[in-house]
């Protein structure tokens, strides 16, 4: 009697996931808006020591917290359509300000990236300083180690995954697999669904999805700038390390956030 009742249970409780898991709807189309902040006084205060000019640091730093706000804040969005995913900054949504801290490369949103996730190709329109490159290599392939911590994101259950870029930049990444996606921010990608929350802890910033549209989306919506100097990612890198080599402690920081 007993294994009839166990027997009847488990056609039960099959019965009730096969008809939950057909009601999942895997998302392929959309909009995400995302939100990126950078902890403006943190990611100071970290440039600041590789400055040899202490007094003029500390003053400049004391003159920008009162001018400022802690977090500087800017908006993007990523329409994808499948295997087709174009990443789109939009205006800082914090003032200028007058302070050259303000020009800092890491506060700026220089990168429109459109991704051929089928070819694993893309095309990043990067502006760097007064100089616009369009650079078209292989997407970034990451090793991701994916971990068993979840976060709600803009109303789906996300995944978290971590990884090494560039050799020593630490990325903490939250992918939801309802959006059957491989995508993400600016050039992050490569996980089993799209990337709704990105942070590189060490340098202060994240970018969060605050909201997801699921509506189709037309090929006219798939595109980025096509001006500029046309490079590949070696090439790109051959030119800065030409144009930083005067630049001493600080280049490598701007080196990374560029090739980021």
């Amino acid at each position: 009697m007993n294994v009839i009742k166990y027997l009847s249970f488990a056609s039960l409780f099959f019965l009730s996931f096969k008809s939950s898991a057909q009601n999942v709807r895997f998302v392929t189309q959309g909009t995400i808006e995302y939100e990126k902040r950078v902890n403006a006084y943190a990611l100071i205060k970290q440039q600041l020591k590789l400055w040899d000019d202490d007094s003029f640091s500390a003053s400049a730093f004391e003159s920008y917290q009162k001018n400022n706000p802690q977090f500087k804040v800017a908006k993007s969005k990523l329409v994808f359509s499948n295997q087709t995913t174009a990443f789109i900054p939009e205006e800082d949504a914090v003032a200028p300000s007058n302070s050259w801290f303000s020009n800092m490369i890491e506060f700026k949103q220089a990168n429109h990236v459109l991704s051929n996730l089928a070819t694993g190709t893309s095309k990043i329109a990067k502006k760097v300083y007064e100089e616009t490159y369009l650079v078209s290599d292989s997407i970034r392939k990451i090793n991701w180690k994916i971990t068993d911590e979840f976060r709600n994101i803009a109303g789906y259950n996300c995944r978290r995954a971590n990884a090494v870029v560039m050799d020593s930049v630490y990325v903490v990444a939250f992918y939801a697999e309802e959006i059957a996606v491989s995508g993400g921010p600016e050039s992050f990608s490569g996980l089993p669904g799209m990337i709704l929350g990105l942070a590189l802890p060490h340098d202060h910033v994240t970018w969060f999805a605050t909201s997801v549209t699921d509506t189709p989306v037309t090929d006219d919506k798939l595109k980025i700038p096509t001006k500029g100097k046309a490079v590949n990612n070696t090439q790109l890198y051959d030119i800065l390390k030409k144009a930083l080599k005067d630049w001493g402690k600080s280049a490598n920081q701007t080196f990374k956030w560029t090739m980021l």
